[in-house]
């Protein structure tokens, strides 16, 4: 499958979807569906105050070859708007990611990153306020040691199965991945618990206790699957 240098309407579409949600909302409309989609041990790199919303471009890296493949260059093909989402097999001792990745990225209007490994050059993703989403950080670079295998299959990211242009919702809280053809189903659902919550909170601003608020408006099997 090849992935278009710019977003398709349908991609644009699921991706309007999820206005206004965050990670914390999907989740426990994942869990409500009984999807399994938190990325574990997957983080951001900063405390984001917006969500980063997009379709996955996805990449598999595995152990270099002799002589090693190629490493970055799939980031020409990444459409602006998508989020890049990389299965490094858990890799912690060589990097996938640096301040060219992030320079460029953000030069195409590329939405973000998530790595299933470690990331390096943190200062210039920080200073451009490039969204990255990793297991953590770490100086050695991944050339001659690791190379792309693969571009839009399936990865595991953090134990998440992801697909090519599933969708990717990310923030300060960590990411979750949406199956493309549940995106509806899952942001319905979110805005669903979210308009609870939102009757909560203003039950307590009037002066309820929180156990009545909740009680009232059926908390506690908000997130069970129906």
């Amino acid at each position: 499958m090849s992935n278009p240098k710019y977003m398709s309407a349908e991609d644009r579409q699921l991706v309007a979807l999820f206005a206004g949600l965050d990670t914390p909302g999907v989740s426990d409309a994942l869990d409500r569906l009984g999807l399994h989609g938190q990325a574990l041990g997957i983080m951001p790199l900063a405390n984001y105050t917006t969500v980063v919303v997009g379709p996955a471009f996805t990449v598999k890296y595995v152990p270099a070859s002799d002589p090693p493949g190629t490493v970055g260059d799939f980031i020409d093909n990444v459409a602006p708007g998508d989020i890049v989402v990389i299965d490094n097999d858990g890799r912690t001792d060589c990097t996938v990611w640096g301040d060219i990745m992030t320079q460029y990225a953000g030069l195409r209007g590329i939405a973000g990153t998530v790595i299933d490994g470690v990331c390096r050059d943190v200062n210039r993703a920080l200073g451009d306020n490039y969204p990255l989403f990793t297991a953590g950080r770490f100086m050695r670079t991944g050339k001659d040691r690791v190379q792309v295998e693969a571009v839009n299959t399936t990865v595991a990211i953090g134990a998440v199965r992801v697909a090519a242009r599933d969708i990717v919702v990310a923030d300060a809280n960590g990411v979750v991945i949406v199956p493309r053809a549940r995106a509806r189903e899952v942001a319905e659902t979110a805005r669903g618990i979210e308009e609870v919550e939102s009757r909560i909170r203003e039950q307590i601003a009037l002066g309820k206790s929180l156990g009545d608020a909740r009680a009232a408006l059926g908390y506690h099997t908000l997130q069970s699957r129906g």
